[in-house]
């Protein structure tokens, strides 16, 4: 899988993230919206530090933190962490980093980057041993201790699963030189939902496909959300539909008499419902998980619905 998305001709090397799938940030600028709602809070939380950063961590071509520039602060320092190079459009006060840098302080984010992080599929074959799956669908060796202790703690019940111990550590990686707020916003499930059969499949331009390795899909599996945070102090697991209206995006359609009085505005809002509502459909966006992690701070000092 690290192969297949990050290999020399890995699928993300070949394509940009916005031109094959549409996620939040690229759905509607409410989404930054709230962000800026949430680093407003963030910062105050923290005494308005002299510098506040935001660590977007696969950021694609940097559309977040471009929308947060114009909606926060100067003093904040935006951080894009990629694989990829640079874009030569982006804003030169834009920093643009292949690692997640240490020593940052405010608001860490990773919008549909844990589903991307390599994982292993297995099964378990008919002498009950768990065994890892290979590329071409035959059972490969047995899996390592740490994977079937993961397994027994985390997803006991399967068919074919996604041991999610390397999304763990690249997670506890990413947040472990950071201080204040760490936001995983992804497609997952947690402990009370797993599926039986796993959630492994393949993504081109925008169709779900059947994954291959040869670099030519996108390759995903659903996160774990709640073993992500098993070492963590303080954290808050929701929906994105509850996160985002906790931050005041609302899908409410605005009156019909503004339609008269007041054309212009009427379609403006019309039109913010209409994202809002794409951002907080349950069988949707809406139903992406958000992760909210304290790191050295606890998360009720910023965040409260």
């Amino acid at each position: 899988m690290s192969h297949a998305l990050y290999g020399p001709e890995g699928y993300f090397r070949k394509n940009a993230p916005a031109t094959q799938f549409r996620t939040s940030v690229h759905a509607s600028p409410l989404f930054a919206a709230a962000i800026a709602t949430l680093v407003t809070r963030l910062d105050a939380a923290l005494g308005h530090p002299p510098r506040l950063d935001i660590v977007d961590i696969g950021a694609g071509r940097g559309e977040l933190l471009t929308a947060l520039a114009e909606l926060l602060p100067a003093r904040l320092k935006l951080i894009a962490v990629e694989v990829d190079d640079r874009p030569a459009d982006l804003a030169q006060e834009i920093d643009w980093v292949h690692t997640v840098p240490p020593n940052t302080t405010g608001l860490l984010i990773a919008t549909e980057w844990l589903d991307n992080v390599p994982i292993d599929v297995v099964c378990r074959d008919t002498d009950g041993v768990i065994r890892l799956v290979n590329t071409d669908h035959t059972l490969g060796p047995p899996a390592d201790p740490d994977t079937v202790a993961w397994l027994n703690t985390w997803w006991p019940e399967f068919t074919h699963a996604e041991p999610g111990a390397p999304r763990d550590a690249a997670w506890r990686a990413a947040v472990a030189g950071h201080t204040g707020l760490a936001l995983a916003v992804d497609y997952g499930h947690t402990r009370h939902n797993r599926p039986s059969l796993g959630t492994l499949t393949g993504y081109r331009n925008g169709r779900q496909v059947p994954p291959r390795p040869d670099g030519s899909t996108d390759i995903t599996a659903h996160v774990a959300m709640d073993s992500l945070t098993e070492d963590a102090d303080s954290s808050v697991l929701l929906r994105q539909r509850d996160a985002l209206t906790a931050l005041g995006v609302s899908g409410a359609r605005p009156s019909l008499t503004l339609a008269s009085t007041d054309p212009r505005r009427y379609v403006n809002e019309l039109s913010r419902a209409s994202q809002a509502a794409e951002l907080t459909d349950p069988s949707g966006l809406g139903g992406h998980w958000w992760l909210l992690q304290g790191v050295g701070v606890d998360v009720g000092r910023f965040w409260g619905e």
